[in-house]
């Protein structure tokens, strides 16, 4: 059969004619024109799924590229200005070590009392008590806790604490509570006792050696 002919059937197949129950006895042109349009449909849905398909992997490439820039541009930056994270890193060192320099060591300890002690004293305070308590282990120093129990004015008291927090080593200062010596109407209802916490530190040389070995 030729072009023209199967054309010319094309023209006149008629889809009022066509029986859905008996495919057998459909005309040729309405074969060719049911495989056809099925035909089409294939192609045009396959099309559809691998355009789509395309689409989906366009975008996951778009979101790759933007984090892979933004990754690039950090470290660009990084590398720009490795020079000034060195120095930031030797200022680091320096100012580490400097603190590190103010933890008393074992020796050290009873000469840190000694200057609680007289700023104390020199701030008009009576001391009652000072009691060294456990050490507390931590990962890169040594806690030395004390309790220290001293009696005086509220400006006597403040002038005590003022002094401890401007020591040359690192002291910190908790739990502070305050209260009367006396009841009032006694004569020595103006006499406060303060009893706190003091911590000073110590660096933690055994961490410190299994993290550099």
């Amino acid at each position: 059969m030729s072009i023209a002919d199967t054309i010319e059937k094309l023209n006149e197949f008629d889809v009022n004619d066509i029986d859905f129950n008996n495919v057998g006895s459909w005309p040729l042109a309405g074969r060719i024109f049911i495989l056809s349009l099925v035909v089409v449909i294939v192609i045009a849905g396959g099309f559809w799924f691998h355009i789509k398909g395309l689409g989906e992997s366009y975008q996951k490439e778009v979101s790759k590229e933007k984090v892979l820039k933004e990754d690039f541009e950090g470290k660009a930056f990084k590398v720009a200005n490795l020079d000034a994270y060195k120095q930031q890193m030797l200022e680091m060192e320096e100012t580490f070590g400097a603190l590190l320099r103010q933890l008393p060591s074992d020796t050290e300890v009873a000469g840190l009392l000694e200057d609680i002690t007289h700023t104390g004293l020199g701030s008009g305070l009576k001391f009652e008590t000072i009691d060294l308590q456990p050490e507390l282990a931590k990962e890169f120093y040594i806690e030395l806790p004390f309790k220290i129990r001293v009696e005086g004015s509220f400006h006597e008291l403040g002038s005590f604490v003022s002094g401890v927090a401007g020591l040359p080593r690192i002291v910190t200062l908790h739990d502070l509570d305050i209260k009367h010596l006396g009841e009032k109407g006694v004569s020595q209802s103006d006499v406060l006792v303060m009893d706190i916490l003091a911590k000073t530190y110590r660096y933690n040389e055994k961490t410190n050696k299994r993290g550099g070995g």
